[in-house]
């Protein structure tokens, strides 16, 4: 009995958002097409993350080509080169996928501060230029564009959601060289220094406060309530 036949189609919301990804690129796309991730996310709404579940068909044997790999592309595009193994059936569903433990998650959560790597906010904070949005985390993969990338702390950083779609190879055109460097040249002597630290090193350090506030917003509201009223308190004697 075929696919078809026995009733899969990337319609069925009652499957996984990787099953239904492949079965929508096996079935709308087809190998050796041009689609926009804008087209995937229309067809399979109400999915998490729906570049990620994509990404993570590429371990499993897919070929899937950005403007990184393929110059003809534009920012928005991806090629489907050549589809791997058929996910939607039982014995290959979970062909690819990294598995990260608790004990992992949580090390890595708390080597970076319970806060985003990339953009420095905590867990529950409100984006600044997004009001009424609040950061979740998660974890994200220190080399996002190799595929079957490992899942030891290691190779693992702690992103927010939003951070974690939007430096990855799959979403939209990152800001260029130089527009990077005007804002480099535009910050203080104090700063240009210790941005260079960071940048050989590749990690910004956290202050001890930051470092507390990290773990601060991962508490409960009403805990972090009580918590500033000790500090309060404190402060005052």
């Amino acid at each position: 009995m075929t696919v078809v036949e026995s009733g899969l189609s990337w319609r069925n919301e009652d499957l996984g958002a990787r099953i239904r990804v492949a079965l929508w690129l096996r079935d709308e796309v087809g190998e050796g097409s041009i689609f926009s991730k804008a087209r995937l996310r229309e067809a399979i709404q109400g999915a998490e993350q729906v570049d990620r579940r994509m990404r993570d068909l590429r371990p499993a044997g897919w070929v899937i080509k950005t403007y990184r790999d393929k110059p003809s592309l534009q920012p928005d595009q991806l090629y489907l080169e050549s589809m791997g193994l058929p996910v939607w059936e039982q014995e290959h569903r979970a062909a690819g996928l990294r598995q990260i433990s608790a004990k992992t998650r949580r090390f890595v959560y708390e080597r970076d501060g319970h806060m985003c790597r990339r953009c420095g906010h905590a867990a529950g904070e409100e984006y600044v230029d997004a009001p009424g949005t609040r950061v979740r985390l998660t974890l994200g993969h220190v080399n996002p564009h190799s595929s079957g990338s490992a899942a030891n702390a290691e190779d693992l950083i702690t992103e927010c959601a939003r951070c974690n779609e939007t430096v990855k190879h799959l979403t939209g055109v990152q800001m260029t060289k130089g527009q990077v460097w005007d804002r480099m040249t535009e910050l203080p002597k104090r700063h240009k220094q210790d941005l260079l630290a960071w940048m050989k090193v590749d990690f910004r350090p956290l202050s001890q406060a930051e470092k507390t506030w990290g773990l601060y917003r991962q508490l409960p509201a009403a805990v972090r309530e009580e918590l500033q009223r000790d500090l309060e308190a404190l402060m005052r004697s």
